[in-house]
């Protein structure tokens, strides 16, 4: 099997989970918006979440506080508000992206080892993969709070690489922004950013990785 820009096929895949696999662009905003309601601050949109959604609930939480003019001091509050609120929506406005079942399948067929790695809590992460169908393709599923530090910081994906047993230079990152290919980079990790996610509202081509797929049925290291 041949590979891409040089680099070893791959024996296993992070593949990351909002803006990769799910679009979940509307669970943030219907989360966040109801979050809001109960501080009695002015909603967020779409636009909002795209460019600062991608390194953790806390940060979205104080972003959205911030940019609707709430007190950081109620932050903590927000927090679990936020949290509720989006353990009882989740996956309710969140669609697979197309070609990711498909390209789960064919990496499956080829003998890989696949983790999901993602910002977003676990026990967000966890039943949202369930709910879609997707949990089955995952030996490990690692959120935002399964390690002292997130992506972009290397420590998710040099763990997720342990815990699959495989050298990180034969573990593929696939993700949709710059944390994803920053935190691979710095692991010694190939990278493959999908074009359709978030990036936090800046160009994905801008950021540096071995490859660039629209869909993730469409990656192929033959």
């Amino acid at each position: 099997m041949q590979s891409l820009s040089g680099k070893p096929a791959p024996s296993a895949l992070i593949i990351d989970l909002d803006g990769t696999l799910i679009d979940t662009q509307g669970d943030f905003v219907a989360a966040l918006n109801l979050m809001l309601d109960d501080l009695r601050l002015p909603h967020v949109d779409g636009d909002f979440v795209s460019h600062t959604v991608g390194k953790g609930s806390e940060h979205l939480v104080a972003q959205a506080l911030k940019h609707t003019g709430g007190d950081a001091a109620r932050f903590e509050l927000a927090m679990q508000r936020y949290q509720r609120h989006y353990l009882t929506i989740n996956g309710r406005h969140a669609e697979v992206y197309p070609g990711a079942l498909e390209g789960l399948q064919r990496f499956a067929e080829m003998g890989l080892a696949m983790a999901c790695l993602t910002n977003k809590p676990t026990d967000f992460a966890q039943p949202l993969l369930a709910a879609k169908g997707l949990s089955r393709f995952f030996s490990h599923v690692f959120g935002g709070d399964a390690f002292p530090r997130k992506k972009p910081d290397p420590l998710p994906l040099l763990k997720t690489c342990e815990a699959l047993g495989t050298a990180a230079e034969r573990t593929w990152m696939i993700g949709d922004s710059s944390n994803d290919a920053q935190a691979a980079r710095a692991a010694g990790c190939p990278v493959v950013l999908v074009s359709y996610g978030y990036n936090h509202g800046r160009p994905i081509r801008e950021v540096d990785a071995d490859a660039f797929v629209d869909r993730l049925d469409e990656l192929n290291w033959s």
